[in-house]
């Protein structure tokens, strides 16, 4: 049962972090600055696939196209402070992207917070409730008892 648990835990916190921005406690949208909007954007870009091998594609072809009679002859001077300039954007576009990670981590564990304070008020009303409803009880074994030696004094 506890490890049928902890999977379906395991299994809807990695969901949640795959849908986070439809998550209820992390703003999206509008709710978002234009810099939030395109860190966002920039991440889901610069960290995949396609950018990956855009990137492959791109210097493969301005290596074939330069060879040894373009604007960029080799050893391409030009092509290396291309490179230079955009691994210094990524690595600012990176940090941008890590503190943006980091707001939508501190989103969700907020609410969290407040879902498990929400739900620790509950339990404390589904307790008191409880116990008011144990002491009816009690007292009404008490009545069911007395009337029942009541009945029997009379039989």
């Amino acid at each position: 049962m506890s490890n049928q648990l902890i999977s379906t835990a395991a299994e809807t916190a990695r969901t949640t972090m795959h849908r986070w921005h439809r998550h209820p406690g992390v703003r999206s949208d509008k709710q978002l600055t234009l810099g939030e909007r395109a860190a966002d954007k920039m991440r889901n870009s610069m960290g995949s696939w396609t950018f990956v091998l855009g990137s492959l594609i791109f210097l493969a072809v301005w290596m074939g196209f330069n060879g040894s009679h373009g604007f960029d002859p080799y050893p391409f001077i030009l092509l290396n402070l291309v490179l230079s300039c955009l691994a210094a954007m990524q690595g600012a576009i990176l940090l941008i992207a890590a503190k943006r990670s980091d707001q939508i981590s501190s989103e969700l564990a907020e609410h969290d917070f407040e879902t498990n304070c929400r739900s620790e008020e509950l339990l404390k009303q589904l307790m008191a409730n409880f116990e008011a409803l144990s002491a009816q009880h009690g007292e009404m074994h008490q009545q069911l008892a007395r009337v029942t030696a009541q009945l029997e004094a009379k039989v």
